[in-house]
């Protein structure tokens, strides 16, 4: 078995006491190079190792922001539960920096990427539907457009992203909001179940019975209490939906603002779902504001979108769909390859005046920074929109307001801009947190930079959740890998 070679291979060598702490002296070159040799030589046929030069090494390692991207000493694919508990005893043991990636979408270097051993879910890809439990379970290695489409046939969906490309781990790991978040939730509000491969290479299932301080850790707390392979999700029922892409012209734009500030404030519906994008794209030179509409029927009430289809529209694709057929057509991918970083603040109201302010931001930035792309998206919701919830999560610590994230996202094609652009992102964030009206509200972490604060994110939640990772990772291995770390 892999656990008896693992434990064969531990007792011939000799581990400095470093490696014994939680500290301890990161592996050599020399020495993660033997890791992966280890690995590969301890785990089942299920699973495979690979190195630079073979197949399928590259999409092991590629992510959807090239700055994300790192060359692994060696890449695992594991295939089953068992031999990542296996990979990581040797991760661990040997003090081998690794990262785990899902969809790979992060904009954070080095959150999900590793010069070390880069674990690749892509073999734990299955989609389970229970229609008894009213549940699906759903790999790792998945993104939720796939997710979205395999679960079409059975009229039930789930809550996650709303683009395509974008991982189902971190959504179900660090919060997830979603076109169905008004009347569900957020994506961790609806998790049954994490099948977790703990630090320590155990397999477990955790759940809100079996462990509820675990339970809490991970909704929220991302890759720090081990790896988890499979979600467990409540599911929904679902119809056909409306919506789609308004784009308009710059001279619109205060429209824009005007029915964006009237769509926050007055609209009640929880199935009424908005995206307002402020582009300014190098190649144009100029602004480019515009709307994704959404509504969970297969068509709106009257009123609920009237303003923006009033608004004089360059392009509107605007239909009736199935909800996989309409995530893709967003443009998310658009800027897939391109070095990128994403930063956030948090809002309350979307006045007029705020916006306006955004739109200063995007265009200053736009044409300050030798950027392909500079983009600030408005994502309202109602105040509810954290009351669902049967046990409270990490993720946000205080649930009492609604309030609701916006993210900044450069993106550009030279890495000697890099620092340049994380600078602007910082500084922008700023300034636009400075006339939020709630600048120490809780920042969302898969649209923080990362160098924000543990504290900007978990707030009075922090203690607990160090305490938590104390408990359940005593040797911190998971420690060895990127991410925000308690």
């Amino acid at each position: 078995m892999a656990s008896q070679t693992f434990f064969a291979f531990f007792s011939l060598v000799t581990l400095s006491a470093a490696s014994l702490t939680t500290g301890g002296t990161l592996a050599s070159e020399d020495n993660i190079a033997a890791a992966c040799r280890q690995i590969a030589a301890s785990v089942s046929p299920a699973s495979g190792v690979y190195y630079p030069g073979t197949l399928p090494y590259p999409r092991d390692v590629t992510h959807w922001a090239s700055s994300s991207s790192q060359n692994a000493t060696c890449s695992f694919e594991p295939g089953t539960a068992e031999d990542l508990g296996t990979a990581l005893q040797i991760i661990g043991a040997t003090r081998t920096p690794f990262a785990v990636k899902g969809g790979g979408h992060t904009t954070n270097p080095g959150f999900s990427s590793t010069t070390g051993v880069q674990i690749a879910m892509f073999h734990f890809s299955d989609v389970v539907y229970d229609s008894e439990a009213q549940t699906a379970t759903i790999g790792a290695g998945l993104t939720w457009d796939t997710v979205y489409a395999a679960l079409e046939p059975y009229g039930v969906n789930v809550v996650g992203a709303r683009g395509p490309g974008v991982g189902v781990s971190g959504l179900c790991l660090g919060g997830g909001y979603s076109y169905l978040t008004n009347q569900y939730g957020l994506t961790i509000d609806t998790v049954e179940a994490y099948e977790l491969v703990s630090p320590d290479g155990t397999v477990r299932n955790v759940t809100e019975k079996s462990d509820l301080e675990l339970f809490f850790g991970l909704r929220g707390g991302f890759n720090n209490f081990g790896i988890v392979t499979r979600f467990t999700l409540r599911t929904f029922p679902q119809t056909q939906v409306w919506g789609g892409f308004i784009s308009y012209t710059p001279d619109h734009v205060e429209e824009v603002n005007q029915a964006t500030a009237n769509f926050a404030a007055n609209t009640t519906d929880p199935k009424a779902a908005l995206m307002i994008t402020y582009d300014y794209f190098a190649s144009r030179k100029s602004l480019a504001p515009s709307a994704l509409v959404f509504y969970n029927a297969p068509t709106p009430p009257p009123g609920v979108f009237d303003e923006f289809l009033a608004i004089p529209a360059l392009v509107t694709n605007v239909t009736t769909l199935s909800f996989s057929a309409l995530i893709k057509t967003s443009m998310a991918n658009a800027t897939y390859g391109s070095r990128a970083i994403f930063n956030t603040i948090s809002g309350l109201n979307y006045s007029t005046s705020f916006l306006d302010t955004i739109v200063n931001e995007t265009t200053f930035w736009g044409q300050s920074l030798n950027a392909q792309f500079v983009s600030y998206v408005v994502e309202p919701f109602l105040p509810s929109l954290y009351t669902h919830a049967s046990t409270l999560p990490a993720f946000p610590a205080s649930r009492a307001q609604g309030i609701t994230p916006l993210k900044i996202y450069y993106s550009w094609a030279n890495e000697t801009f890099d620092d340049l652009m994380h600078a602007a992102v910082r500084e922008s964030a700023s300034t636009l947190s400075a006339q939020s009206g709630v600048p120490d509200a809780a920042r969302y972490g898969n649209y923080a930079i990362y160098d924000t604060p543990l504290e900007s994110i978990y707030g009075d939640n922090l203690p607990r959740l160090r305490i938590l990772k104390a408990k359940v990772d005593p040797m911190n291995v998971m420690g060895l890998a990127g991410g925000f770390k308690f």
